[in-house]
């Protein structure tokens, strides 16, 4: 123990954290056995350890930027997660019958949970943080941006894949006058959302993308490509390509990494969002190639980081009501999640993109509005 401790020391020492230091970004130890298993499980092993109360830390999202600007995971060989990767690479995760489970073990987790932590909107991906001051108007400026490069018109037929509790397709219904069908792999999802939308041209659907086989004016899809997988990406694009009319627009709005690394983090797929993957833009470009435009690709991913603070700052403040339904472990978990997250965007070490895509076919070509 004593050697993983000294081992670990030195691994942070580029990184200026310390164990058992007086700054609120070093790591405080409470049991410092676990140490050797993160040396051996990288962050599965210091999520779990963090679950369990073996070690805090006052500001996590300053710890994980210093850790990720550092690169010290790359220091860190995680002999015992291989099984993990290989089955990333061998086992499509994000099958038809697989693409269910993040539905159940994330989104169905409680919308009290959600109503909690998110905008008066309810949307749970990236803010747009240009001009607004607050989390509801950076939501705002998001949906508005997304409408205006989609170029949305009255009378328009909008799909939405993966449409959460239905924000864009209430925003866009309400704003620009268009009619909306949202899939979602969450029955509770469903349930607020249609209570939300109630009276609005807005259809929920309780379905897998690649059982859509119609037409639409605009697609968008806003933080759902990251559960669909390498193994699914050409077919995702192929249902797009295959639903969007030929003058049509697909926004497309998703996490992605800056190299080529199949799979997810460990911690994250095993108790957020498990068979997610993340791509990068070579899988993007490479799966809707010859079926797509890519008419302008848009980085949002420094914005995150003030969303999942802003996240974390009402789930803190709703906590003691929300501790009657979660214990202190979901808590920790969840603190965990959330300010790893705003750490690794704000070190640069994920991105946000928004791409637009065309059919080939679009004449006079698009412009960013």
């Amino acid at each position: 123990m004593a050697n993983a401790q000294a081992f670990v020391s030195e691994l942070l020492a580029p990184a200026d954290i310390q164990l058992n230091g007086n700054r609120p970004w070093d790591m405080q130890l409470r049991d410092a056995s676990f140490l050797g298993d993160v040396l051996a499980r990288g962050n599965l092993a210091l999520g779990e350890a963090y679950m369990a109360g073996d070690w805090d830390c006052e500001q996590l999202d300053v710890f994980f930027c210093r850790l990720l600007a550092n690169r010290v995971q790359d220091q860190v060989r995680t002999s015992r997660l291989i099984w993990h990767y290989l089955k990333n690479r061998v086992i499509n995760l994000q099958s038809p019958q697989r693409s269910w489970l993040v539905g159940q073990h994330h989104y169905d987790l409680g919308n009290t949970l959600y109503q909690s932590m998110l905008d008066p909107h309810m949307v749970y991906t990236c803010g747009y943080w240009q001009t607004a001051q607050s989390l509801e108007q950076a939501q705002i400026d998001k949906l508005e941006l997304v409408c205006k490069k989609l170029q949305l018109q009255p009378g328009m037929r909008i799909l939405d894949i993966g449409c959460g509790w239905g924000s864009f397709m209430k925003y866009a219904a309400e704003h620009y006058g268009v009619e909306c069908v949202g899939v979602t792999v969450s029955k509770e999802q469903v349930k607020l959302g249609q209570q939300l939308c109630e009276g609005l041209p807005i259809e929920f659907r309780l379905q897998d993308y690649r059982q859509l086989n119609e037409s639409f004016d605009a697609i968008v899809s806003l933080g759902m490509f990251e559960h669909v997988g390498h193994k699914n990406y050409r077919s995702y694009m192929k249902v797009v390509a295959n639903c969007l009319k030929p003058s049509g627009l697909f926004l497309l709005h998703t996490i992605g990494r800056n190299r080529d690394v199949r799979g997810t983090d460990p911690w994250i797929a095993k108790y957020i969002f498990p068979n997610g993957e993340l791509p990068c833009l070579s899988h993007i470009d490479d799966a809707s190639r010859d079926l797509l435009c890519a008419e302008d690709v848009h980085n949002l991913g420094a914005d995150y980081d003030p969303t999942l603070m802003a996240w974390h700052d009402n789930f803190e403040r709703s906590w003691p009501q929300l501790s009657e339904h979660y214990d202190t472990t979901f808590y920790r978990m969840w603190r965990y999640y959330l300010l790893s997250c705003a750490g690794a965007f704000r070190a640069r070490d994920l991105q946000v993109w928004q791409w637009v895509f065309s059919k080939p076919n679009l004449i006079g070509g698009y412009r960013r509005p």
